[in-house]
């Protein structure tokens, strides 16, 4: 008989076999993901000792709803660039006529099924749209999103996040205040990807985070500041 976590736990503690189980048997949530990240160095930072559970808790709650990635809330039409490389060309055409049917004005500026173009060469277009307000948010496809990744956050005002979830999709939104989200064909397939671009376009910064919203907005200051 298969074990069920209850997600209602105020925390958890788990061996690493049994994580890797759980993950393997897709018996997780978004709220259970918060309380394995209730650890991290951010919300140490923000909340004093043993409260931490109960506002982790309480803060996953707001974030948590299953439906959430199924079903995003409507979206208001933005102006988005969408890039990809050879590799990710099926991807990104898919996408874009997604986007274009959610209302979206869309600007392709990667490689095409006869025009091969490297990451490095797209991302830097799709960037500089970015920071001249030619487009509000940027969709960057290669074979794993690493590599567009890489380029996109060597511009400044570009936040670039490669994600491999839609979890981490909405996330980098209410945490990072990501305006690039970087996807890899290899890693996922068409429905998925679309849940994840419409989590991207619709979370707004701190979404869902409110006891932490304060220290995640001087965080991005103080992390645009960072320029070795």
């Amino acid at each position: 008989m298969q074990r069920e976590i209850n997600p209602m736990y105020q925390s958890v503690t788990l061996t690493f076999p049994q994580i890797c189980c759980i993950i393997r048997e897709r018996k997780f949530t978004g709220l259970f993901l918060f309380h394995i990240m209730n650890r991290r160095l951010f919300l140490q930072s923000a909340v004093a000792g043993s409260a931490l559970p109960l506002v982790v808790s309480k803060a996953a709650s707001a974030l948590a709803d299953e439906n959430s990635s199924v079903t995003p809330t409507p979206q208001t039409a933005m102006k988005i660039v969408i890039a990809a490389d050879p590799f990710a060309v099926v991807l990104k055409d898919s996408l874009a006529a997604h986007l274009k049917e959610k209302g979206h004005e869309v600007t392709d500026v990667g490689a095409t099924p006869t025009k091969e173009i490297p990451y490095y060469d797209s991302a830097p277009v799709a960037c500089k749209m970015v920071q001249d307000g030619k487009a509000e948010r940027a969709i960057l496809l290669c074979g794993t999103g690493m590599g567009m990744s890489v380029i996109a956050n060597r511009f400044k005002g570009i936040v670039a996040s490669v994600v491999e979830s839609v979890f981490a999709a909405g996330m980098c939104r209410s945490i990072n205040n990501a305006n690039a989200l970087c996807l890899g064909s290899m890693i996922w397939g068409d429905a998925m990807a679309k849940e994840a671009v419409d989590v991207f376009l619709t979370r707004k910064f701190t979404e869902g985070l409110p006891q932490f919203a304060d220290f995640l907005k001087d965080a991005e200051k103080k992390v645009d500041a960072i320029r070795p």
